[in-house]
């Protein structure tokens, strides 16, 4: 295995670095046991743990089994590839193979591996501290060690620097003192980052769920459309065979005519036969007092009488003819069942066709008309004159239908004028009838989709959201379905565009509701 490819296996995910000290999670992902440590702190108090790899979900804090095995890998890694060490920093005394460094000396400007550590001087002179560059602890200019703190110029400085550098008479800490001051600093900073954090993991983890959310939901949709196309097969199927049984009926339909025709055709044969036998017969007779004596019976065969009687029979024959098969019917059929089945795809879908929606004329306001039994509403610049009612709209021209929505899945579709402005959408009964508020889409009873000056925008509350142009069409489905609390538009074009969805719970019954104005005019097609 390629060293990257190895020091990869070795990594934790969370720190990126190789192992150290690893643990294993119930779920076999491993990690470093402060890694993994500080990850379950900052899920304490959110009602469960997890995996950061894998996701998996724990109720309790799980249990950190310690992996020894992965531990000795590691160690064995670092030992065989010091390059990959984390420190850099290598033992002074290993001159034959670099080997990564425990402890520094101070006092012996040295570093030393485990092996040097233990044979290494113990009185209290030799501070040993973790592994660190030497050169980073000597001032470069005095070649001393570095034991103060200029707070003026934020360097770090040796006492020469102090007394005669260029730091003479700037404000200096021990280097103790500094960097207890600043660890205070860094604690307030790590206090306000910890809640952010941990906003962040809460946040990580509602995206999570909003991925898993999604991935049920394309796999619920999936389904639904795979389950949908298999009905239109069986349905096509079921069409099909109708089809196919209504052609076979009328075959044998037919053919039992022609049957018929050709049994009656057949025993004329064998008669005007025998008639052609009888007088072939006459004709050959040498006798002329036997042709004399048969000569009021072959007058029947062949005097006006039969003339006549030739004429009927040709009649009949062309009277009797087959007709072709009724394809119109056939395909009557098919033109039928081929919109059931589209009605019925469409039903399931965006839901029941709502085909009794009318307008509430006791909702219309002062400058509006309606025509077409109620299903067309246009804008009027005279006032109507209509009486007062509570439920009338007395400042904008607008209405509502007067069904109800209070369940369940609909769509509906209008056509708007291409001129004038006009709006479409939904409203609660209770919405406002006078007044600025009672504008759809300016409060939080109704939402509206509007076209004006040859643009789309929706409104809801008074906050409108601008749609990217698109060229006129002028026909909408609206998408209603009030349990998932969705209110959908779409535009009839070719292909047919998605244009905004509404995301609310629905806390009354809903009305159809229409404004028009500028001349505008606005069907229900539905």
């Amino acid at each position: 295995m390629a060293t990257a490819d190895l020091r990869d296996e070795l990594s934790c995910s969370i720190c990126l670095s190789v192992y150290t000290d690893p643990v294993t999670l119930p779920c076999g992902h491993n990690f470093c046991h402060g890694c993994i440590g500080g990850l379950l702190d900052t899920q304490e108090g959110s009602g469960g743990y997890s995996c950061p790899e894998c996701r998996a979900k724990f109720q309790e804090r799980p249990a950190l089994q310690r992996n020894t095995t992965l531990g000795n890998l590691a160690e064995l890694f670092f030992s065989t590839h010091p390059e990959h060490d984390g420190t850099g920093i290598y033992c002074t005394y290993c001159i034959n193979s670099p080997v990564p460094a425990a402890k520094s000396c101070i006092l012996c400007e040295a570093s030393l591996c485990d092996a040097h550590v233990r044979v290494h001087s113990k009185s209290a002179e030799h501070v040993l501290t973790e592994p660190t560059a030497l050169e980073n602890i000597k001032c470069s200019v005095h070649h001393k060690f570095l034991e103060y703190y200029c707070c003026e110029d934020g360097a770090c400085i040796c006492v020469s620097c102090c007394l005669a550098g260029e730091h003479r008479g700037h404000r200096v800490e021990l280097l103790s003192e500094a960097s207890e001051k600043k660890k205070e600093t860094l604690r307030k900073v790590l206090e306000n980052l910890s809640p952010e954090r941990e906003e962040t993991e809460r946040g990580a983890q509602r995206l999570l769920e909003s991925w898993r959310e999604v991935e049920e939901k394309a796999a619920a949709e999936t389904e639904r459309v795979t389950a949908l196309f298999r009905g239109i097969r069986e349905e096509l199927e079921a069409l099909e065979k109708r089809l196919l049984s209504d052609i076979s009926r009328q075959k044998e339909e037919l053919f039992i005519q022609l049957h018929d025709l050709i049994q009656q055709l057949e025993i004329k044969r064998d008669e005007l036969s025998r008639k052609i036998r009888h007088i072939e017969e006459l004709c050959n007779m040498a006798a002329p007092l036997t042709v004399l004596q048969g000569q009021w019976e072959s007058l029947a065969f062949c005097g006006a009488e039969g003339a006549d009687t030739e004429g009927r029979e040709r009649e009949g024959i062309k009277v009797l003819a087959v007709g072709d098969l009724d394809m119109d019917l056939v395909f009557g059929t098919l033109t039928r069942g081929l919109a059931g089945i589209g009605a019925g795809i469409k039903g399931k879908i965006y839901g029941h066709e709502a085909t009794n929606l009318l307008l509430d004329t006791d909702t219309l306001g002062k400058y509006v008309s309606v025509s077409g039994g109620r299903k067309s509403i246009s804008h009027s610049r005279t006032d109507q004159h209509r009486p007062p009612t509570p439920g009338r709209f007395q400042r904008y021209p607008q209405a509502l239908t007067s069904h109800r929505f209070r369940s369940g899945q609909h769509h509906w579709e209008v056509e708007g004028s291409k001129l004038g402005g006009w709006g479409v959408g939904v409203a609660y009964p209770s919405i406002e009838r006078g007044g600025y508020d009672s504008f759809l889409g300016d409060n939080d009873k109704s939402w509206a989709l509007y076209r004006w000056d040859n643009k789309y925008s929706v409104r809801y509350n008074r906050g409108e959201t601008q749609l990217p142009h698109i060229p006129y069409c002028g026909k909408i489905r609206i998408s209603l379905d009030y349990e998932a609390g969705r209110l959908s538009f779409y535009e009839l074009s070719e292909p047919i565009r998605h244009l905004h969805t509404f995301s609310a719970s629905f806390a009354e019954p809903l009305h159809a509701a229409i404004g028009v104005w500028n001349d505008a005019w606005v069907r229900i097609m539905s």
